[in-house]
């Protein structure tokens, strides 16, 4: 059963409909870049992800116009991922994100931890 989509609240509602979750990101992150991977390769970039998962986290990824895949009708069979433009935007939307967390990772994890940090 499909999900059912909008009517969103505002932009960032949109946005994190798409990306929501805890692996979408990841996957974005590893094919940055003009980046394409096949499956193997990017379950090397997300280990902890499960196959399961970073199956159904691919095909909402590709059904919103954020990842293409690429079908090679050979023996064995070859798959192939990549951004599309739109999904090459949303990762730079995500690139500040990331930063952040570079400069904020040992507060998050000090929290996490429940040990008092110094704040920046």
């Amino acid at each position: 059963m499909a999900k059912e989509r909008g009517p969103y609240a505002c932009g960032l509602d949109a946005a994190v409909d798409v990306v929501g979750g805890k692996w979408k990101p990841m996957i974005l992150w590893a094919l940055h870049a003009g980046r394409t991977l096949r499956f193997g390769e990017l379950k090397r970039h997300i280990p902890a992800v499960s196959e399961k998962v970073l199956i159904q986290q691919l095909r909402e990824l590709e059904s919103d116009g954020i990842v293409h895949r690429e079908v090679y009708r050979e023996v064995p069979p070859k798959v192939e991922y990549s951004l599309t433009d739109l999904g090459q935007s949303l990762n730079a939307a995500l690139r500040p994100l990331g930063l952040w967390g570079d400069q904020h990772m040992r507060q998050i994890v000090a929290s996490k931890e429940g040990k008092p940090s110094n704040a920046a």
